[in-house]
C-alpha cells in the first residue's frame, strides 16, 4: 500500500461516485480499493457473490480459484453461473471471469481452474492484500490459516449450510486465527454439507454480504472498523447472534508455536458444490 498523498491523487471514475459517496469510503477509500488485490479461495454460492460485488466495488486485482464445474444443482444459489453454463459444464473460475468482465472492464479478472493444496497454496495465494474463504471445507481452511498466519495476510471465514451461516474476520498478529478458534477441523463426514443437508439461497446472501462487507473496510483502510465477531444466523429460524472473537492463545498451535502440519500435508481443495 502507497502512502496518503498517492491515495489523494488518484482519479476514481464516476462509475464509483455512489461508493464514494459513503462518508465511510470517500474518495481515498475508493482508491485504495481500486489498488487492492484480493483472491477468493472456492466460487460456489458464497465465492460467486464474493466475486460479483468486490468487482462491481473496483478492487484492482480479483483472482477467483475454484476446479469445480458448474450444475445444475448450483443454479438456486449460485448468482454468477445460468442455464447455459450448466448445459456446457463450464469451469466455475473461468465462467465468473467471463460473466465479470463485462460488469467492470476496469478490474484485473483472473479465474482459476485449480485446487488449493500444499504444494499451491503459495503459488495460488501469494502477493494478495486479503483472502476471501469460500471453500467450504476445514481442511483448506486450515491451510488457508496457516499461510495467512504466516504471511501477515487477512482472510475472513465463512459457512453456510441449510439455513444456517457464520462468518468472522482473521487478522494475523490482531485477532484469533482459526486453530484459535476451532483447536483442529472434524472428521470428514461428521459436519453437514450442502449436498446432504441442503442449503437455501437467502442464508448464503446474508453471510456473503457480512463477508464482502468486512472486506471493503479492510481494503478501504478502515481496519478499525471491523467486526471482531462470529456473527452467526440461522435465516429459517430467526436467530441471529454474535460472540466476540476469542483472544490469540499463545499455546496456539499454529499462531502460537507456528506449526503448520496442513501446510505439510497433501490437502486439496473441495470447492462448494
Amino acid at each position: 500500500m502507497e502512502n496518503d498523498i498517492f491515495w489523494e491523487k488518484q482519479f476514481v471514475p464516476p462509475r464509483y461516485s455512489r461508493q464514494v459517496l459513503f462518508n465511510g469510503i470517500g474518495e481515498e477509500g475508493q482508491a485504495r480499493i481500486m489498488q487492492s488485490r484480493v483472491v477468493i479461495v472456492g466460487c460456489g454460492a458464497l465465492g460467486a457473490m464474493h466475486a460479483s460485488f468486490l468487482t462491481r466495488a473496483g478492487v484492482g486485482t480479483l483472482r477467483i480459484i475454484d476446479r469445480d464445474f458448474v450444475e445444475e444443482s448450483n443454479l438456486h444459489r449460485q448468482i454468477l453461473f445460468d442455464e447455459q453454463d450448466a448445459r456446457n459444464a463450464l469451469a466455475k473460475a473461468s465462467a465468473s471471469e467471463n460473466k465479470l468482465r463485462g460488469v467492470n472492464s476496469l478490474v484485473n479478472l483472473e479465474g482459476v481452474v485449480d485446487e488449493v493444496n500444499a504444494s499451491t497454496v503459495d503459488r495460488l495465494l501469494g502477493g494478495f492484500d486479503l483472502i476471501m474463504d469460500a471453500s467450504d471445507n476445514f481442511e483448506v481452511r486450515f491451510l488457508i490459516n496457516e499461510y495467512a498466519v504466516k504471511n501477515n495476510v487477512p482472510w475472513i471465514y465463512g459457512a453456510c449450510v441449510g439455513s444456517y451461516g457464520l462468518t468472522f474476520p482473521i487478522i494475523p498478529g490482531e485477532s484469533a486465527c482459526l486453530r484459535c478458534v476451532y483447536e483442529s477441523a472434524p472428521p470428514p463426514g461428521i459436519t453437514p454439507t450442502s449436498d446432504t443437508a441442503g442449503i437455501i439461497g437467502p442464508i448464503v446472501g446474508a453471510i456473503a454480504s457480512i463477508q464482502i462487507a468486512e472486506a471493503m473496510k479492510l481494503l478501504s483502510g478502515a481496519r478499525d472498523r471491523v467486526r471482531r465477531k462470529i456473527t452467526t444466523i440461522d435465516m429459517w429460524e430467526n436467530r441471529y447472534s454474535t460472540i466476540d472473537m476469542p483472544q490469540p492463545f499463545t499455546d496456539c498451535a499454529c499462531c502460537g508455536r507456528n506449526e503448520r502440519p496442513y501446510t505439510d500435508s497433501n490437502i486439496i481443495q473441495r470447492g462448494e458444490k
